[in-house]
C-alpha cells in the first residue's frame, strides 16, 4: 500500500504569465490531496495572490535564493520539512539542482529532474502548450489519469475565487451605476519591445471605445506610466493605474472588466484567467500555441505588431464586448 501523502511542496517561481497558467495544475494538486498540508515555494511577487488562493496552506518566497548560503538554508528547510511529495512546476535547471542537493534521500519528486521518482518522460512536452504539458506531468505523477493532453484540450486556470475574497462594496443609494470599463495592458518586457503594439494604437483604440460609452483603465508597472499618460492625453479621462496594483488587485479588476486588450505579457494572462474577455496581441516573438492565454480569449497574431491596424483590434473588441 502506498504511503499517504500528508505534506506536499509545489514549486513555481515565475514569470507572471507562467505562474498564472500553473494555477490550473495547482488546483488539480489540491483536488488530489484535499487533506494534505500544501506549501508553495515561489518568489515575493506571487505571495499575495497565492495566499488568497484556495490551493495552499502556506507560502514561502525564497525560491530563488541570491547566493549559495541562502540556497543551502532553503534546501535544509525543505529536507527538515520531510515532504511526502514535491510537484516541480518550474522544471528547469535551477529546480533540477534543488533535487540533486536533496539526495541521497530525496522526497517523491514529480518533474523532469534527473533521477526523480515521478518523471514526465518524452520530448513531446517541448512542443506542448503549458496547460497540456503540466496536465501530462500530473498524469505521470498518477493524480490525473485522464489528463487532457491534446492541443487546446486542457482547462484554463480559474480565478473565480478572487471575487469571493473581495466583496463588492454596497451601492450608494441614488448613485449612478459605474460605467463598464476596458483594461489596457500596453507594456511588457523592456528588452522585448517587438512584443508591444504601439502606444499610439492603444490611444486610437481607447478613443473609439470611449465613444462607445466605455471607460478606459490602463494597468502595468510604474515604468509604463509614460505610456499611460500618452493614452490619457489622447482619450481624455482614462484612468492610470500603472504601478498602483498588486497581482491580487489586478485579478479583481479583470474579473469585473468588460474587456481586456493587452500585449503578450504576464498581466494579460492574469486578467484573462480572472474572467475578462481578452484580446491578446502576439508578434512573431512568441508562440501562443505554446504559451497563449486561454479562456474567453481572442488571439490576434501579426508578425510585426507595428503593422497591426487599429481597425482589426477594434473589430475583435466589438465582437467580444457584451451586447
Amino acid at each position: 500500500m502506498s504511503k499517504e501523502i500528508k505534506k506536499v511542496l509545489v514549486i513555481k517561481l515565475g514569470a507572471l504569465g507562467d505562474f498564472v497558467l500553473a494555477l490550473a495544475a495547482m488546483r488539480k494538486i489540491r483536488e488530489a490531496h484535499p487533506k494534505a498540508k500544501i506549501t508553495l515555494l515561489t518568489t515575493p511577487p506571487f505571495e499575495a495572490l497565492a495566499k488568497l488562493s484556495p490551493y495552499f496552506n502556506s507560502v514561502e518566497t525564497d525560491g530563488r535564493p541570491d547566493d549559495f548560503g541562502q540556497t543551502l538554508a532553503m534546501i535544509g528547510r525543505i529536507r527538515k520539512a520531510r515532504y511526502d511529495r514535491v510537484y516541480d512546476l518550474q522544471t528547469n535547471s535551477r529546480t533540477n539542482g534543488y533535487f540533486q542537493m536533496l539526495r541521497p534521500f530525496p522526497p517523491q519528486w514529480n518533474g523532469i529532474a534527473v533521477g526523480c521518482s515521478l518523471p514526465q518522460k518524452g520530448s513531446a512536452r517541448l512542443t506542448m502548450h503549458t496547460l497540456e504539458r503540466q496536465a501530462d506531468q500530473l498524469r505521470a505523477a498518477g493524480i490525473w489519469p485522464d489528463a487532457p493532453t491534446e492541443p487546446g484540450s486542457a482547462p484554463p486556470p480559474d480565478l473565480s475565487w478572487i471575487l469571493r475574497k473581495h466583496k463588492e462594496p454596497r451601492p450608494v443609494a441614488g448613485a449612478a451605476a459605474p460605467r463598464p470599463y476596458v483594461l489596457f495592458v500596453p507594456g511588457g518586457s523592456a528588452h522585448r519591445l517587438e512584443k508591444r503594439w504601439p502606444v499610439e494604437c492603444y490611444a486610437q483604440l481607447g478613443s473609439l471605445l470611449k465613444a462607445k460609452g466605455l471607460d478606459i483603465v490602463i494597468i502595468g508597472g510604474p515604468q509604463e506610466s509614460a505610456m499611460a499618460r500618452h493614452i490619457q492625453k489622447a482619450v481624455g479621462g482614462a484612468r492610470d493605474l500603472t504601478g498602483r496594483t498588486d497581482f491580487a488587485q489586478l485579478a479583481v479588476l479583470g474579473a469585473r472588466a468588460a474587456l481586456t486588450v493587452g500585449n503578450d505579457t504576464g498581466p494579460t494572462h492574469l486578467l484573462a484567467a480572472a474572467g475578462a474577455p481578452t484580446i491578446a496581441l502576439f508578434s512573431d516573438a512568441s508562440d501562443p500555441e505554446l504559451c497563449g492565454p486561454r479562456g474567453h480569449v481572442a488571439v490576434i497574431r501579426s508578425p510585426d505588431l507595428k503593422a497591426l491596424p487599429v481597425s482589426t483590434v477594434a473589430s475583435a473588441a466589438m465582437a467580444l464586448l457584451p451586447h
